[in-house]
């Protein structure tokens, strides 16, 4: 039972008893009932008056104990409110550690990314130290080439002047051998017109037919041999004709959508998530320089673009192909002429097989002034002029409209050979050898090569150059 209500009820009890007992009325002995008068005491309480008393102050007893009880009620209630305020601001502080906690490892791998990362670029920066200090060593044997080959090209040009020399004193000795055949000619006409005004008529007239033979027959060999001189030298004036006369930009388009080849790169570069695939679909035509035959491009147009930071690739294959024939390239060169310009090496007898043009590159590329800019998928094609840029004896100056030219169009003379390729959307970088500056070979695994070192190197040789052929 509650101690309250226990309380509550000795205390009724008491009040009861001190409200019924009589303090003032002697105690006398008990009346038999018989013996009880009849009459009532006029100043005894009524029974009604004090039961009414007593249901009163239980009432007032409820109502305090009721009060009570809602106090001690609405206290729980607060208490109840105040403990799931508690429970949920502990909920929260939970939540709000484990979001620290999670942060703090977030922090930790950043850190150790961060530092993998510096780790990634002091490597690269060492590579980009060895690049330059190859790229030195490349451009010293390239000068030693370059000499070698000019010592050769004048030794063999004052080989050809002395052959030149020595026709022309063989020209002059053939002359006065005409001269003297000439004298000995004339005397022996001389000497045959005295024999004649000697001889008889009959001698004299065969003299004469015998003679005339002699000088049809010379002039009979004499118009033989000016009528093979005209022949080959009709041949030569039809030959320098087609020489110089420009081929018409609609003939030189048409040519080259005939000739072009597809050319597909896959490649495949590590991430934090697993390798990156990519694949790209491009058509070019093949070159030739009389010895080697490439198949030529931007290298932005390719994913070989060379931007900073290069990425190391793990994969690059490059297949060729026209009409039903498929080959794979096994290495790529970019060019020392310029590095944007990724020359792919095509095989004697691929490029047999591919059964289209090979395009030979100009040895004169200033004959004609115009030139005929074809874009790399062949969508479009513009004729337009090109200057001369003293200052950059590699490249010329094209003047196209705004809207036509960008870079990675191809360049043909008007002669129907390669001029070059736009290296920006102004100039065009003059292909006349393939000389590499670096080589990357093809396969199912590049990662050894180091293509991410490489790529930063060519950057900062672009990144040297003028602004204008940037």
């Amino acid at each position: 039972m509650n101690k309250t209500l226990l309380l509550i009820i000795c205390d009724f009890l008491l009040l009861n008893l001190l409200a019924l007992t009589r303090w003032d009325a002697p105690i006398s002995a008990p009346v038999p009932e018989q013996n009880k008068p009849l009459s009532m005491d006029r100043n005894a309480t009524p029974a009604a008056t004090q039961n009414q008393d007593l249901v009163d102050v239980m009432k007032l007893s409820l109502q305090d104990e009721q009060s009570r009880r809602d106090a001690l009620a609405q206290q729980l209630a607060q208490t109840t409110q105040t403990l799931a305020q508690t429970t949920q601001t502990l909920q929260t502080s939970q939540q709000t550690a484990a979001q620290l906690e999670a942060q703090k490892t977030a922090l930790a791998a950043n850190l150790e990314t961060t530092q993998q990362t510096a780790a990634q670029i002091q490597q690269q920066l060492r590579q980009q130290v060895e690049a330059a200090q190859q790229d030195a060593g490349i451009s010293k044997e390239r000068l030693a080439q370059l000499q070698r080959d000019l010592e050769t090209r004048e030794a063999d040009l004052a080989r050809a002047n002395t052959q030149v020399t020595d026709l022309k004193q063989s020209q002059t000795q053939l002359q006065q051998q005409n001269k003297d055949l000439t004298v000995a000619v004339a005397v022996a006409q001389q000497e045959n017109t005295t024999l004649q005004q000697t001889t008889t008529t009959l001698k004299t007239q065969v003299e004469a037919e015998r003679q005339e033979r002699i000088k049809a027959q010379s002039n009979v060999t004499q118009l033989a041999q000016g009528v093979t001189q005209v022949a080959g030298n009709t041949a030569t004036l039809t030959q320098e004709i087609r020489d110089n006369r420009p081929i018409n930009a609609n003939t030189l388009f048409n040519e080259y959508l005939a000739n072009n080849i597809n050319v597909r790169f896959d490649t495949a570069r590590p991430g934090l998530f697993g390798s990156s695939q990519k694949t790209v679909d491009l058509r070019t035509i093949l070159v030739s320089d009389g010895k080697d035959t490439y198949a030529l491009f931007h290298t932005d147009d390719t994913p070989l673009a060379l931007s900073y930071p290069g990425a190391d690739m793990s994969r690059i294959v490059i297949t060729l192909s026209h009409g039903a024939y498929t080959a794979t390239a096994t290495q790529a060169h970019f060019l020392s002429i310029d590095p944007r310009i990724l020359a792919i090496l095509v095989t004697a007898d691929q490029a047999k097989s591919l059964g289209v043009k090979v395009y030979m590159t100009t040895f004169d590329p200033f004959k004609f002034p115009d030139a005929v800019l074809i874009s790399i998928g062949g969508s479009k094609y513009e004729e337009t002029p090109f200057k001369l840029d003293p200052t950059q004896p590699g490249f010329v100056r094209m003047k196209v409209s705004f809207f036509s030219s960008k870079r990675g169009d191809i360049a043909i003379s008007k002669t129907g050979e390669l001029l070059g390729i736009m290296v920006n959307k102004d100039y065009c970088a003059l292909v006349n050898n393939f000389l590499p500056t670096k080589t990357i070979k093809t396969g199912d695994d590049t990662s050894a090569q180091g293509i991410g070192g490489i790529i930063n190197a060519l950057v900062s040789r672009v990144q040297a150059l003028p602004l204008r052929l940037q």
